[in-house]
């Protein structure tokens, strides 16, 4: 009698096949290089892109982005999402697994005296048994029957046409995907870390620069009050110089509101209040080191380096086994069920060998009409995949824009950044010139003051710009997909 289920199984492990599409990798043509020009760095440097922060040599960045990566809740968020989904390959490998219960119950039936056949009962009892109890194991009207029973049961649905194994793939490809998000977080918080910082850092620069002139003004303030005590200017200079002072004090306030704003910002992205780095930020800072030159390699790098581009391939291949697991809904399911009980009706006789009941059941389920809802969902499952692989196809040109877009503005701001300088310089040569004529009676004060303008410009552009040249920088190795490392997920 075991023959035939045994017989059964191994047919149907012989005809097993796997439906739907096998996964391939596309092949997205990518440019052989970058059309933007890139600078080479300069020897012996070396930048590891998993901690590319380093190569800006300040140990504040440093800190905060590691402290960032440790305790963002958004980084908790996708490690999490990582573990969740390594539990669902556990869910699919045990989908088509055979599963085994054990069961125990004690049951006591109490029959009714009025049943239609006791008279019948009672006449081939011969007229006894009313509430009397069980007799061996047959209850007649009025009496009760206690039966025990322990046991095992079985069940095994057969993936004989790859359901399984494409759920199986699915959930790898899905686990791969969350690993990669995972990445990709950490990518993005290092880069606006290190984006709130810099823009911190410009805050205090330009505050300096302000700070500075205002000692400056000061002093020709100071130099105009002399001259018109002398008689040589009109005491409308020293109004006039006075106003310039006030006016560029008011320019310090939006600036100090500003410098608290982006230190909240790095407060929250280190997965704290808003105000737990304000007495930490606010003590002297490490002095900003030369931007340093990034190599952004080839454009083919992108598709191994970008976590977003691995991501989305992988959840490409998840798509493409999800076909596999519909089409398989299309076809007969085939199951195997066993029962191995104990049953008696005394416990002391429970155990023994004639108390044994075996139970084998096969089962097979064939898909007849369902009002095409099984095609449906084979046709959804294909919309799917093809919306992942245009999805796959969109991170790959977004990669190849966001580094070509950051190799073009960091060289027009290395450009710009240059004659910036030649400009402050050309201010402060003007400045002094024009302060020692006013000096010497052959200029207005209006002049002076102009020329005071021009050089207060001059530094906070020059500032701006050294700022933006880092951020850009920022942007590139954000762009390149740098800031991740292959340790997985807890």
């Amino acid at each position: 009698m075991m023959k035939k289920p045994i017989l059964i199984v191994s047919m149907l492990a012989v005809t097993a096949c796997t439906v739907g599409p096998n996964y391939t990798k596309p092949d997205i043509a990518v440019p052989a290089a970058f059309a933007s020009a890139q600078d080479a760095p300069p020897p012996g440097q070396a930048i590891d892109p998993a901690r590319w922060w380093e190569a800006f040599g300040d140990p504040t960045l440093t800190g905060l982005i590691d402290r960032a990566l440790k305790d963002n809740p958004e980084i908790a968020m996708a490690a999490s999402r990582v573990r969740e989904a390594r539990l669902g390959e556990i869910q699919a490998r045990a989908q088509y697994k055979p599963t085994v219960d054990a069961t125990a119950n004690a049951t006591d039936v109490k029959f009714s005296k009025n049943a239609g056949f006791s008279s019948l009962a009672r006449a081939f009892s011969g007229g006894g048994g009313q509430g009397g109890g069980t007799t061996g194991g047959v209850a007649l009207p009025g009496d009760s029957i206690k039966t025990f029973a322990v046991g095992f049961d079985a069940s095994w649905e057969i993936d004989v046409f790859g359901g399984g194994r494409r759920g199986v793939e699915a959930a790898l490809a899905r686990t791969e995907a969350a690993e990669w998000n995972r990445r990709d977080a950490a990518v993005m918080l290092a880069a606006e870390v290190a984006d709130a910082y810099f823009a911190m850092r410009l805050d205090l620069d330009q505050i300096a620069v302000l700070e500075s002139e205002i000692e400056r003004q000061s002093r020709a303030l100071q130099i105009a009050g002399n001259i018109a005590k002398v008689g040589l200017a009109p005491d409308i200079d020293v109004t006039r110089q006075n106003g310039n002072i006030t006016a560029t004090r008011a320019r310090l306030e939006p600036l100090k509101a500003d410098l608290d704003v982006r230190k909240h910002a790095l407060g929250v992205l280190l997965g704290q209040s808003p105000d737990a780095l304000l007495g930490e930020l606010s003590g002297p800072l490490p002095a900003l080191a030369a931007t340093p030159t990034i190599p952004a390699g080839l454009p083919s790098d992108l598709l191994r380096r970008r976590p977003d581009i691995r991501a989305a391939e992988r959840n490409l291949a998840a798509s493409t086994a999800d076909i596999g697991v519909a089409v398989a809904d299309l076809y007969p399911r085939f199951s195997l069920t066993g029962i191995a009980q104990l049953i008696s009706t005394s416990l002391s006789s429970l155990f023994a060998g004639d108390s044994l009941q075996l139970t084998g059941t096969g089962a097979a389920t064939f898909p007849l009409f369902d009002w095409g809802r099984r095609k449906a969902t084979v046709g959804v499952r294909q919309e799917q995949r093809e919306q992942a692989y245009q999805a796959y196809r969109t991170a790959v040109l977004q990669g190849l824009r966001d580094v070509e877009d950051a190799l073009t503005r960091i060289e027009a701001e290395r450009r710009r950044n240059a004659l910036l300088r030649q400009a402050l310089a050309d201010a402060d040569r003007s400045a002094a010139a024009d302060q020692a004529r006013y000096q010497s009676g052959l200029v207005a004060q209006d002049t002076v003051i102009n020329t005071q303008v021009d050089v207060l410009r001059a530094r906070e552009n020059l500032a701006a710009s050294d700022a933006q040249l880092r951020q850009l920088s920022v942007a590139l190795f954000k762009a390149i997909g740098g800031g991740w490392s292959e340790t997985p997920a807890g």
